[in-house]
């Protein structure tokens, strides 16, 4: 004789099937055929990992900001005039002519190019790694990062330029080699942020990149580039004990990438 259970559902004797009565979304969720709470909120939490691989005016102004600037110039060499566009690198380029006269001017302006436009390498791994990095330990944290690698290895590899043309080992045209772009800065901050990794992501992240800047300085293409980008990653992670002491200060239960705060 079957068993009632208050009205809304019976089992049968013949065997354990279920009916379900009525209708909502209490009996919806018993037949499974409604929404599911539990898919609604991985879906969202999906999707707010996501948004967080990307530069944000809140979340990350600095590299939102400097992001937008780049897409500008990088639309501006793509669109202009050749000539115009070459005049205008020439004016930011950190030579040993130009460091000598206006330093910091310079500094600056040849931070707002990207070598290769927006489809650059280094315009992907700009996004990415500020965008971790600022959300980690923070805008001035983050900028200053950058700006380290991108000063502090422009200098250490200009001045024995400017040395060997005074000694004589270079030609005078030496001081006027174009010198330009972000890519110190990103080599310092991909440096920086593998100190706020898991061993397991930060050793092959180091391996990985540090093997592409070898290769290139092995090639000769460009050695004294080549060498600032090698140089430019160790300042990076000479920043270890300063990023990990922000992060901690802004998480302070919080983990690795791999935790839950620390995911981008």
């Amino acid at each position: 004789m079957p068993q009632q259970w208050g009205g809304s559902a019976s089992v049968g004797a013949p065997g354990p099937e279920v009916t379900v009565a009525g209708t909502g979304p209490s009996a919806e969720r018993a037949r499974g055929t409604g929404p599911c709470p539990g898919a609604d909120a991985s879906g969202r939490l999906g999707v707010f990992r996501v948004l967080r691989l990307v530069p944000t005016p809140l979340g990350t102004p600095f590299t939102f900001g400097y992001a937008a600037v780049l897409a500008v110039t990088s639309y501006l060499a793509d669109h202009a005039h050749p000539a115009f566009v070459r005049a205008l690198h020439q004016a930011s380029s950190t030579d040993v002519a130009h460091l000598v006269r206006h330093p910091v001017l310079v500094l600056i302006a040849s931070a707002l190019w990207i070598v290769g436009g927006i489809t650059s390498p280094y315009a992907a791994g700009f996004l990415l790694v500020l965008t971790a990095l600022e959300r980690r330990t923070g805008t001035a944290c983050a900028a200053g990062v950058f700006l380290l690698g991108h000063v502090v290895a422009t200098l250490v590899t200009e001045v024995p330029v400017g040395a060997a043309v005074l000694t004589g080992v270079l030609p005078v045209g030496a001081m006027h080699r174009l010198d330009y772009g972000i890519s110190f800065g990103v080599a310092a901050s991909v440096g920086s942020l593998a100190g706020l990794l898991s061993p397991w992501l930060r050793r092959p992240l180091l391996i990985a990149f540090g093997s592409v800047l070898v290769q290139d300085l092995i090639l000769l293409d460009d050695p004294v580039t080549d060498a600032g980008h090698l140089i430019a990653l160790a300042i990076g992670v000479a920043t270890w004990p300063l990023v990990r002491r922000q992060h901690r200060h802004r998480h302070p239960h919080g983990h690795h990438l791999t935790g839950p705060v620390a995911r981008v």
